[in-house]
Parts: C-alpha cells; sequence; structure tokens
C-alpha cells in the first residue's frame, strides 16, 4: 500500500534507499546529512517520501524558515524596506515550508528507477498534497519549491495543479569539457576572452594551489573569506557555518575537496567543490577582495577547475548561480530553475500575485565586467 510520509532527520531513511532514487546526484544523502548537523540559523530540515510498505518509492527534502520577502530586492527599494523590518520586525517574514534545501543547487525529486514519468507526477502530487497538510498543521504561511529545473516535466505537471505559480530563478550553468588542456579550451573561446583569460591564467601563476580534503591549520581563515565574500553579495539566503564547511569535507571523503589559492603563506581564497568521475560541482568561492584583481582569482579558479576535469576525465564543470553573462562569455550552457510558490491564505496570494514581478530573480544577469562571485556561488 501506498503511503506518504514525513521524517524530521535523513537518517531516518537508509542512505542506500535515498541515493538509489537520485543516481548521479552529487548532492546525496551523505551532502544533505552534513547540511543538516551544520546548525545553520533560521532553518529546520523535513524529508518526505513515498513508500510501498518498506520499499522507497519517491523522495524529496525539504526546510523550514521564515522567508524575507524583501530577500531578491535591490537598491533603494532594499533599503526602504531594511528600515522597515527594523521598526517592525515580524512585517517582512512569513513561515514558510519549500521543497529543496537552503544550500543545493536546484530541488530534485527522486524516483524509483524505470519507473514511469505517471508514476513520477502521481508521487510528486502525494507529496504536495502531504506537505499542504503539514503547513495547515504547523500554521506555516508560504508554500514553495525551490529551483525545480524547468527541465523537468514532473514539476510542471503537478505544481500547477497545487495552486503554485511560477517565478522565474537563477539559473545553473554547464561547461562540457571535452579538450585534452587548457589550450583546447582557450582555442574554443572568441580571440578577445581567449586572449583575457590566457592573460589571468599567467597573472595568477604566482599563486600556491593546493586541493585538500580538510581545513586543518585553516579552518579560521576559510570562515574569514566566507565571512568577506558574504558582505560582498548582493543576494544571500543562507549564511553558513563552520561545520557546513568541515561536515562536507568530512562526510564525503574524495568526493569533497577545498582548493585554496595562497601567497607566501597567506591564504586569499578557497573553493568547495564537490566532483565524482562525471561532474564537477563549484560550491562556494570565498576570497579576499583585496587580492582578487591583483591575481584574478575569480579566473584563476575558474580555470584551475577546467584544469582538474582535463587531468582526471571529468566531463561537465557546473559551476551553479550567479554571473551569468560572464558564465556565458566562458562557455557555459545555463539551465533555467523557476520558484514555484503560493500563500495558503487565498486573499494574501492574490496580493502576491500582482506583485511578484518585484521578486522576480531572472532580471539579476550581471555585466560581463563584473565578476565579483556571490557569496554561495552555487
Amino acid at each position: 500500500m501506498i503511503e506518504v510520509a514525513v521524517h524530521s532527520s535523513i537518517d531516518a531513511i537508509a542512505a542506500t534507499d535515498w541515493n538509489r532514487l537520485f543516481p548521479h546526484e552529487l548532492e546525496d544523502h551523505a551532502y544533505l546529512r552534513a547540511i543538516e548537523r551544520a546548525g545553520l540559523a533560521g532553518f529546520r530540515y523535513l524529508y518526505f517520501v513515498v513508500r510501498d510498505g518498506d520499499r522507497l518509492l519517491a523522495a524529496v527534502p525539504a526546510f523550514i524558515t521564515d522567508y524575507r520577502l524583501d530577500t531578491t530586492v535591490q537598491g533603494g527599494l532594499r533599503r526602504a524596506t531594511e528600515s522597515l523590518a527594523n521598526i517592525f520586525p515580524r512585517l517582512l517574514r512569513i513561515p514558510m515550508l519549500s521543497l529543496g534545501s537552503p544550500v543545493s543547487e536546484r530541488c530534485r525529486a527522486g524516483f524509483a528507477p524505470e519507473s514511469t514519468p505517471e508514476r513520477h507526477a502521481a508521487w510528486l502530487d502525494a507529496i504536495l498534497v502531504h506537505m499542504e497538510a503539514v503547513a495547515a498543521k504547523e500554521k506555516f504561511g508560504m508554500l514553495a519549491v525551490k529551483d525545480a529545473p524547468l527541465n523537468e516535466p514532473a514539476w510542471q505537471q503537478v505544481c500547477p495543479r497545487r495552486g503554485l505559480r511560477a517565478l522565474p530563478g537563477l539559473p545553473g550553468a554547464t561547461l562540457d569539457i571535452p579538450w585534452p588542456d587548457l589550450d583546447g579550451y582557450f582555442e574554443s573561446l572568441g580571440a578577445s576572452t581567449r586572449k583575457d583569460l590566457r592573460r589571468k591564467w599567467r597573472a595568477g601563476a604566482a599563486l600556491k594551489i593546493d586541493w585538500r580534503t580538510d581545513l586543518d591549520g585553516i579552518a579560521d581563515d576559510v570562515q574569514r573569506l566566507y565571512r568577506e565574500t558574504l558582505s560582498q553579495a548582493e543576494l544571500s539566503f543562507e549564511e553558513l557555518t563552520p561545520a557546513y564547511f568541515r561536515n562536507v569535507l568530512h562526510d564525503m571523503p574524495g568526493r569533497a575537496f577545498c582548493v585554496t589559492y595562497s601567497e607566501d603563506g597567506r591564504l586569499l581564497a578557497f573553493n568547495l567543490v564537490l566532483r565524482d568521475s562525471e561532474r564537477l560541482l563549484d560550491k562556494f568561492l570565498g576570497m579576499e577582495y583585496a587580492a582578487m584583481d591583483r591575481y584574478n582569482l575569480y579566473h584563476v579558479s575558474w580555470l584551475e577547475n577546467i584544469r582538474h576535469c582535463i587531468e582526471h576525465g571529468i566531463g561537465v564543470y557546473e559551476s551553479g548561480q550567479g554571473l551569468h553573462a560572464e558564465k556565458r562569455r566562458l562557455g557555459s550552457t545555463l539551465h533555467a530553475n523557476a520558484l514555484w510558490y503560493r500563500h495558503r491564505n487565498r486573499f494574501v496570494d492574490s496580493v502576491f500575485a500582482r506583485f511578484e514581478k518585484l521578486a522576480s530573480l531572472d532580471r539579476f544577469d550581471d555585466d560581463a565586467e563584473n565578476t565579483k562571485p556571490p557569496a554561495r556561488q552555487a
């Protein structure tokens, strides 16, 4: 008999059972468990599952948070909402239950191997119905699906059926790696981009680059660089803790690395990446902004990741969200995501529907000359 359930910890689900539903997923059971134990302020985690007896058929991670309505607002309007929030701290916050994860690339639903698209839609629909019941019981105002890929049809079928509307989300970016060396990559680019990248790669030659599997001796510097990068970010949803970086590296041996960039023993940048035999996923880039232009840290880390992919026969470099124009210039393909949402109060939801364009994330496209990374590169 088909049953839908929700768990408050991923430890309630065996790693082999979970990962069977998410083949080729780098952000797997171990990654979600590392997030759960990282102590990110303002988040709780849930895991919706569909079972037939003891057999796991479908699963989706979820999280609970107080969502700030001006999360995606910038400029003068942001300053106005900040002033309002200082006077009325609860006015702009709505308790929200969202499918997905605050620290993952996309919201993927996992399904039993060899199951049909019709089953996928039915199981996902059952999860959304159960999600509504949980939200009603706990009095969460907002329901959402964070970063649902537009190329996964189950979301397109089920979300409108449950009254959710789609806002354009920040797209992800991937780069196929067919070249035998970096020169091959350079030659695939336009002349001006090729010249620019060669110059930046040479400028970074003085840096010491290490691929590390732990933070021994550098944990404080990593957090310093992360916080400096976070302070520069126009958009940020979560604030990572030292435990997040430590957990990911510890819990994903051979699949998680901290790439460090140093000058005379001083750490100038770090890049947390995940990898398997097929794909390298760029999660977070933290840097010292005083050294960013001197060593072209963003582009040097980009090229180092491509070099690593070539060396290890990894066919895809996934660089995540943000800096869309620059990533297109560097040869990447963009992949659209959507934020599905609705408020459970019909009147409030109708107001949101009128003003939802103000919150649209797709307007945050970056000028090709602006290469300051977001705090969350992924």
